[in-house]
């Protein structure tokens, strides 16, 4: 069954479970620090740092800040994981020099659009350069397409980075989150 298929009324009400699987999976790797640009595809991740009393979350008003936050929860003792949307990767690109410079961790959930069913031409031209443009920064890039792939993909990523002061940002396709309707 294709993970972003129509479901029935109810199951809709609900949501996938890929969500809470995926929060537990941050806070199993000791993740207590979200910071975030308000995103429908990180919705739920969201309201669950910000309804968890031992969790610290920030809306930012871009992403690059949520780099530096990073580094800076880092520096303070925890581990963050930074959500945005793939329009916003452009935006970190320069910040993204400083874990790289100062060998930090660096998780970040990047929430795709430009891709499949997508309705808006102007997000097609950056998810096209997600990839290679994080790529170029030293950043390693791991694709999930796949519900049951969220959770373990996520673990495994912030395990590398926390583990080994690696940077990994961790695609989430529009397939997976569905296609926005105009």
């Amino acid at each position: 069954m294709n993970d972003a298929a129509p479901m029935s009324a109810g199951a809709q009400a609900a949501g996938p479970a890929w969500p809470a699987e995926l929060y537990e999976a941050l806070r199993e790797a000791g993740v207590r620090h979200a910071s975030y640009v308000p995103d429908a595809g990180h919705a739920e991740l969201i309201r669950r740092f910000q309804s968890d009393p031992e969790a610290v979350e920030v809306m930012l008003s871009t992403e690059e800040e949520g780099v530096a936050l990073a580094c800076g929860a880092w520096l303070g003792g925890m581990r963050s994981v930074v959500l945005m949307q793939s329009s916003g990767v452009g935006n970190c690109i320069n910040m993204l020099s400083l874990p790289a410079q100062a060998r930090m961790p660096l998780l970040m959930i990047v929430t795709m659009r430009g891709e499949w069913g997508e309705f808006n031409p102007w997000q097609v031209p950056m998810s096209q350069a997600v990839q290679p443009s994080l790529e170029a920064m030293g950043v390693r890039v791991v694709r999930v397409e796949s519900a049951a792939d969220v959770a373990p993909t996520v673990a495994q990523a912030a395990a590398m980075a926390f583990g080994g002061d690696q940077r990994i940002a961790v695609l989430l396709s529009q397939r997976l989150l569905g296609a926005k309707a105009w």
